[in-house]
């Protein structure tokens, strides 16, 4: 080969490697932002169903507490105090059950007085106190 040929041989290569540079390059360029704008998208639609799950979660969550509290509303105060009572009573018939030495019927009264005072709490979360 003689030099011109060499040198052209070169400058060929040279003149591929900088076109497929070119061509490399903006197709990374075209790529980046395709696959942006299509994960932007993707993500915003995702992020959109996300955020209307949990608000009516959110909101199925606040109606049931609403409907808790307005059962609170109408059944108090008479409805607590008269658990309360029942369980003073369930306790003084535990306090006879045990004098005279029958323990499953203490245990028993017990176990309902417990289930009274847990009804009572319920109708009562504003005075979290001492309920008999």
């Amino acid at each position: 080969m003689t030099v011109i040929q060499i040198c052209a041989l070169i400058t060929i290569v040279i003149a591929l490697a900088i076109l497929y540079w070119i061509g490399y390059r903006g197709g990374l360029t075209d790529g980046l932002a395709q696959g942006y704008d299509e994960g932007h998208a993707q993500g915003f639609i995702e992020g959109m169903d996300e955020g209307e799950s949990a608000g009516s979660t959110a909101l199925e969550q606040i109606s049931e507490r609403c409907r808790r509290l307005q059962s609170i509303l109408d059944h108090q105060p008479l409805d607590r105090l008269t658990l309360l009572a029942i369980a003073e009573k369930l306790k003084l018939a535990a306090d006879t059950f045990r004098a005279v030495r029958s323990d499953s019927q203490a245990t028993q009264a017990l176990s309902l007085r417990d289930k009274a005072l847990s009804m009572a709490a319920q109708l009562d979360p504003f005075e979290l106190g001492d309920a008999a």
